[in-house]
């Protein structure tokens, strides 16, 4: 036993066995540093890819024009979408076109006359010579009342002038052998001036017997009731067989004039001045049904009202149709439309295409290179689909109607008929990935990508990555420095 080892110590056996420790070397860790480093950087990547997939596409240049987001180009790429990302528009071109100045209004049918036919003398109903809603002409007989007691009244005022104009002729004869005698001086003058009196009163009563006899002839007329207008008559009110006199209330027909008819409406109190001036002109006007799909009849612009309803601020109008078809009724409500006037030749495009912004309306022209451009304009007429561009668009301008809400001043389009790759279309039609496809599925048309391009998307992530650039050559750098002194 060695003297100099203490008495635990283990022995020199012990002390050959025991493993010595190993030391990593620099290159080791180098090595772990890296893989660290790359593996940091492909979870980054991967992440950020996950998070922002039209970002990597963009990139590439997969996207098709228009690679915003659905529901109009939300997200990061804001209203005009990302710098470079064409976007697929639909447009329109300015033109010419006659706008006419339309003023649409409810209207209500109004007969030019509505009569109620009563009897002018009293009797019995004995025939009715009209049919429920038939259309009559004036004059045209409707019915008839007994006239026996009046062809008798009108006898005995026949009898009765005879009579009179009978004793008028001898009272004219005796003054006439009177007046003779007088001038023979036979006969007293007051005898003369008396008969002369006598056929004056004989004269007044011939005329009271002719009056009577007229009016017995007009009762008797009476009993034959005629249409005083033309028109359509409505439903019967009396049956035949009644006793009916001029103080019925229902009376013996109600006759409407439908042919030519008027329709009143109200207008606005501003256009009663425009209407005004153009009183002598010819403003046409049609009634629709209440779908407003149906012309029911083109008439004219009558007359309007002298004065401002105050309750409503409007001016009541009239206007005439001549009602050919009948196809306008009595107290039926109609939608009217009113051509005040025609502007002739006014620059026109689509409504779709005229925008508002804050600092008032404008639209986006299309350039030639496939680029648009913001123009302020000014807002003229409007009819359903178009509206008048007064000023800041000339005739033969192309605007854009579809897709505007994804653009600003100077962003790049592409339209529907455009081939693949056409000015204004970043990576062409059939390059990398497409929207509505899964990602990672090749497009169905698109070739098979090389083998040298068979991961775009690292590519892609290894040029947005911070540390994968300039960083990492140098730390590659730094780790062949020791594998090459060792």
């Amino acid at each position: 036993m060695d003297p100099q080892l203490p008495p635990d110590s283990p022995g020199p056996l012990l002390q050959e066995h025991e493993p010595p420790r190993r030391r990593i070397g620099r290159r080791a860790t180098l090595i772990g540093s890296l893989v660290a480093l790359l593996v940091t950087g492909g979870v980054g990547w991967l992440a950020w890819e996950l998070t922002h997939p039209d970002t990597a596409a963009v990139a590439e240049g997969a996207l098709p024009a228009g690679g915003a987001r659905p529901g109009g180009g939300g997200g990061r790429a804001g209203g005009g979408g990302r710098r470079g990302a064409a976007t697929t528009v639909g447009i329109a071109v300015a033109e010419r076109a006659d706008i006419p100045i339309v003023i649409d209004a409810l209207g209500t049918v109004v007969p030019q006359a509505t009569v109620r036919v009563r009897p002018q003398v009293s009797g019995v109903l004995r025939q009715l010579l009209y049919k429920e809603g038939q259309m009559v002409r004036k004059g045209e007989p409707l019915a008839i009342i007994d006239p026996r007691q009046f062809e008798m009244a009108l006898q005995q005022a026949l009898g009765q002038r005879m009579r009179d104009q009978a004793q008028l002729e001898a009272a004219r004869v005796t003054l006439q052998r009177f007046r003779t005698l007088l001038q023979q001086d036979s006969i007293a003058r007051q005898e003369v001036d008396t008969q002369a009196a006598l056929v004056k009163q004989l004269e007044a009563a011939v005329v009271i017997s002719q009056a009577n006899e007229g009016t017995a002839r007009l009762n008797l007329g009476y009993t034959r009731i005629v249409a005083p207008i033309a028109g359509r008559v409505g439903l019967r009110t009396v049956d035949v067989g009644n006793v009916v006199s001029n103080s019925d209330t229902n009376g013996v027909a109600v006759i409407t004039q439908i042919s030519p008819i008027d329709v009143e409406f109200a207008i606005p109190q501003d256009q009663a001045p425009a209407l005004q001036r153009n009183a002598g002109a010819f403003m046409e006007v049609k009634a629709l049904d209440r779908t407003r799909t149906n012309v029911l009849d083109i008439g004219v612009f009558g007359s309007l009202d002298n004065q401002v309803d105050t309750q409503t601020g409007t001016v009541r109008a009239k206007a005439r149709f001549n009602n050919a078809r009948l196809a306008l009724f009595p107290s039926q409500f109609v939608n009217v439309q009113l051509n005040v006037r025609t502007i002739r030749d006014a620059v026109v495009v689509p409504v779709a295409a005229l925008r508002h912004g804050d600092a008032g309306e404008y639209v986006f022209v299309l350039k030639d290179d496939r680029t648009v451009s913001l123009r302020p304009v000014t807002r003229g007429q409007a009819t359903v689909d178009k509206v008048q561009i007064a000023t800041g668009l000339q005739v033969g301008e192309r605007v854009i109607t579809e897709g505007a809400d994804r653009l600003r001043e100077g962003s790049r389009v592409v339209l529907p008929g455009d081939a693949p790759g056409a000015p204004g279309e970043r990576g062409g039609a059939g390059g990398g990935r497409r929207r509505g496809t899964d990602r990672g599925a090749p497009a169905a048309s698109a070739p098979a990508a090389p083998a040298s391009n068979a991961l775009p998307e690292v590519a892609a992530g290894a040029r947005r990555m911070g540390a994968g650039g300039e960083a990492g050559d140098r730390r590659r750098r730094d780790a062949q420095v020791p594998a090459a002194t060792q």
